[in-house]
């Protein structure tokens, strides 16, 4: 009875591991950046924003060497430009109110590294998020949260692009 449970267990194991396989789905591996952006100075517009805050401590994760802003020019410069976030308005309650809006989180950097042409790049991320006037305190810290989390995948992005350079 119990090799019976055991063969068809492994069977069903098998056929879920070959089913994954043949579609394609592989792990993501982590992102190794160049030797040249493994020294990194890191400077922005606001160097007391929470994007810098973040990407500072992503840049680290990934074993970057952050040199300080005042730091020659022989080595890769990371500016990270102002983070904007605009909302724009979903749908409407049926007394006027603004029911849900879409935000839009839009970063932009440069990086410069030493002989070759700086590269600019910016994207944006977005999403929906719904008002509701009654839970005015709860909403507030709901798009903090969200903030936060449009943040940190910014971040994570930004990461991953230096390594695509």
């Amino acid at each position: 009875m119990r090799f019976a449970h055991f063969v068809k267990h492994g069977a069903a194991l098998a056929l879920f591991c070959v089913l994954l396989s043949s579609c394609g789905f592989h792990l993501k591996k982590a992102s190794y950046l160049p030797d040249d952006l493994r020294t990194i100075t890191l400077t922005a517009d606001n160097s007391r924003s929470e994007i810098y805050e973040l990407l500072k401590r992503d840049l680290e994760r990934a074993q970057v060497a952050l040199l300080p802003s005042d730091s020659s020019s022989q080595h890769t410069t990371l500016h990270l430009y102002k983070d904007t976030l605009e909302r724009q308005t979903l749908s409407l309650f049926k007394n006027g109110q603004v029911a849900q809006y879409e935000l839009a989180y839009a970063v932009t950097y440069r990086v410069i590294r030493p002989g070759k042409e700086p590269v600019e790049q910016g994207f944006e991320l977005y999403r929906n998020y719904q008002d509701d006037p009654d839970n005015a305190l709860a909403k507030a810290k709901e798009l903090d949260i969200i903030l936060r989390e449009l943040r940190q995948l910014a971040s994570k992005r930004i990461v991953r692009e230096l390594s695509q350079l």
